[in-house]
C-alpha cells in the first residue's frame, strides 16, 4: 500500500525547506528516490536533505555524478547519496553495495530507475518536473515514509494554529521511539516542539499486559502537560507549555536552552552549585503533598500512578530476561531466576513509603539544565517528566547521584547525599536510617534495571553504544549491595553475576 500526494514549490528555497523537513523523520533503512529530467531539482532536493541531517546549512554535499555513491557517516543518521545515471548493468549496480548500506544508512538516490524493482519497504518516490523557479512533485510513500508524511502534515496543521506556523524546524532529539523533539526558531524567538503520539502497546509480558502498562510508562502527552503544570505551580523550572493538541500528541514548549548537566560535566565545569541546587529541589519536593489526580484543560483528569512493587519487579526482571543472556549467551536457569525474584520481593516493600511523593524516575544529568539567570532552585531546569509516579523520594536521589551516563566521584556523591539529609532534617520529620535502607535498595533496583535496559538496547535494537556505560552502572550496583540489608542479594550477584562479569566490555 502506498500514499501519493502532489506538491508545488514556488522556489528552490521552498523545495529545500521541504526536503529539510522530511529529514526530521529519517531512519536507517529509508530510501529517498528522486526522479526527473536534468535540472528538475533532484540534486537540490538531495543536498538539502543531507545538509539537514548534518544539522549544518553549509555542509559540503558534492555531486556523486562521478563517484556514483557518496557516504556520509558523520550526519545524524548515516546517509548515502547515489547517482545511478551511468549504471549500465545489474552487475555494476550490485558492486555498489547499496543493499548492504541500506541496513545502516538512509539513502537518497538520483536516477533510481535501476532499483525501482527492488523490494523497498520504506521508500519515498519524488517525481520532479517544472522549469524556472517553479517545481511540481508527485510524491509516493510506502512504509515508514507514509507515517512520516502523515505526521509531518499533522505537525504543520498544528503549528498553523500557533504563532510558530512559519518557524524553522530543526531536529533536536529522538529516534525510532514514540517521542521526538524539534527546535522551532522564529526570528529571535525559540521553542521546542514535542511530538508524542499515543504509545502503541507492546506484546504482553505478564498477566496479559505489556511492559509499559505494568511499569506505568506514560501513554501519551497528557502526562507531560499534567506533571509540568504542577511543577511550575510549585515554583520549579519545568518547560512551560504554550500550545498543545492533546489528541494529536503535539505541544509547543518553552526552550530551556542547552546548558545540560551532562554536557557541563563532560566539559569539566564546576558542578558543586548546580548539583547542590538539584539536591535541594528533591529535598523540597519530598516535603510537599503531591496530587494523585491532575485536571487537564480538556476537562479530563490525568491520574499519577503509584510506583508499586509490581512496577518495580517488572523493571528488575529486565536483568534476568536480557542482561543474563547478554552475559552468558543462554537463558537464566529457573532456580536462579526464582531466587532472584524472591529476594527482591522481600526487599522492595521496604521502599513503599507511607507518604508518597512525586518520583520523576529520570532525574539525572541528561534531563537537568542549569539556568544561571534564575534564582534558587528555579535555576534547575527539569525535562522528561512524563514517567512521574508517586513513590519514595530516595529513588530520584539515587538516579541523580548514581548517574548511568557520566562519572560522579563517589566522595562528591556522598557529600551531596549528606547535604540532602541535612536539608530534610531541618525542614521536617526525617528518619535517616530508614531512608538509607530505601536508598540502597532503590539504587540497586535502578542499577539492575539499567543493566537490563542497556543489554536490551544492544541485542534487540542494535544500539550498542550504551554498553560502554555498563561498568559504571555495575560499580553503583556494587556500592548499593554493600548495605547490610542487601547481604543476601549481594550473595546472589556474587555467585551468579559477579562484578568481573558485569563490568566485562564487549
Amino acid at each position: 500500500m502506498s500514499t501519493a500526494v502532489n506538491v508545488r514549490f514556488e522556489s528552490a528555497a521552498e523545495l529545500e525547506a521541504y526536503a529539510a523537513r522530511l529529514s526530521l523523520f529519517a531512519r536507517p533503512g529509508m530510501v529517498l528516490l528522486l526522479q526527473g529530467d536534468l535540472g528538475a531539482g533532484k540534486s537540490t532536493f538531495a543536498r538539502a536533505f543531507i545538509r539537514a541531517l548534518a544539522m549544518d546549512q553549509v555542509f559540503d554535499v558534492p555531486s556523486p555524478t562521478f563517484t556514483i555513491v557518496q557516504t556520509y557517516d558523520e550526519t545524524r543518521i548515516p546517509a548515502v547519496h547515489a547517482d545511478l545515471y551511468r549504471i549500465a548493468s545489474r552487475e555494476e549496480l550490485e558492486e555498489l553495495g547499496l543493499e548492504d548500506l541500506l541496513k545502516t544508512h538512509v539513502l537518497a538516490v538520483e536516477w533510481p530507475e535501476k532499483i525501482l524493482d527492488w523490494r523497498l519497504e520504506d521508500s519515498l518516490l519524488v517525481k520532479l518536473s517544472g522549469s524556472g523557479d517553479v517545481r511540481n512533485a508527485v510524491i509516493t510513500a510506502t512504509g515508514n515514509w507514509q507515517q512520516a508524511l502523515a505526521r509531518n502534515d499533522a505537525i504543520e496543521g498544528f503549528l498553523r494554529s500557533t504563532r510558530w506556523a512559519t518557524a524553522e524546524r530543526r531536529f533536536l532529539e529522538g529516534d525510532a521511539s514514540f517521542r521526538r523533539y524539534e527546535t522551532l526558531n522564529l526570528g529571535s524567538d525559540a521553542a521546542i516542539l514535542m511530538d508524542m503520539p499515543a504509545r502503541p502497546d507492546g506484546p504482553p509480558v505478564k498477566n496479559g499486559l505489556p511492559y509499559s502498562a505494568i511499569a506505568h510508562l506514560a501513554e501519551d502527552i497528557r502526562a507531560v502537560v499534567a506533571i509540568n503544570s504542577q511543577l511550575i505551580a510549585a515554583g520549579y523550572s519545568a518547560p512551560r507549555i504554550e500550545a498543545v493538541d492533546l489528541g494529536q500528541g503535539l505541544a509547543v514548549m518553552e526552550d530551556l536552552g542547552r546548558n545540560v548537566y551532562g554536557r557541563m560535566m563532560q566539559n569539566g565545569e564546576d558542578m558543586r552549585e548546580p548539583m547542590a541546587e538539584a539536591v535541594a529541589v528533591l529535598a523540597g519536593m519530598a516535603e510537599r503533598d503531591w496530587p494523585m489526580d491532575v485536571p487537564l484543560a480538556d476537562g479530563n483528569i490525568y491520574h499519577v500512578p503509584a510506583y508499586d512493587v509490581e512496577a518495580q519487579l517488572i523493571e528488575i526482571d529486565l536483568l534476568p530476561s536480557w542482561f543474563w543472556p547478554y552475559s552468558y549467551g543462554i537463558e537464566i536457569p529457573a532456580g536462579a531466576r526464582a531466587e532472584f525474584e524472591s529476594l527482591w520481593t522481600d526487599l522492595l516493600p521496604l521502599t513503599q513509603a507511607t507518604r508518597r511523593v512525586w518520583t520523576l524516575r529520570d532525574y539525572h544529568s541528561p534531563n537537568l539544565l542549569w539556568l544561571a539567570e534564575r534564582q534558587g532552585t528555579a535555576r534547575v531546569g527539569i525535562i522528561d517528566t512524563q514517567d512521574c509516579l508517586l513513590g519514595h523520594p530516595a529513588y530520584d536521589l539515587a538516579s541523580m547521584l548514581q548517574d548511568a551516563r557520566v562519572d560522579i566521584d563517589f566522595d562528591f556523591a556522598d557529600d551531596l547525599y549528606k547535604h540532602y539529609c541535612t536539608l530534610r532534617r531541618t525542614s521536617g520529620n526525617f528518619d535517616q536510617a530508614r531512608f538509607d535502607v530505601a536508598y540502597a535498595i532503590l539504587g540497586a533496583q535502578r542499577a539492575t534495571k539499567i543493566l537490563g535496559i542497556f543489554a536490551r538496547l544492544s541485542k534487540r535494537d542494535g544500539k550498542h553504544g550504551y554498553l560502554r556505560h555498563m561498568p559504571r552502572v555495575s560499580r553503583y550496583l556494587e556500592r548499593n549491595l554493600a548495605h547490610p540489608r542487601l547481604n543476601q542479594l549481594k550473595s546472589w550477584f556474587d555467585r551468579h553475576l559477579p562484578a568481573a562479569i558485569r563490568e566485562r566490555q564487549p
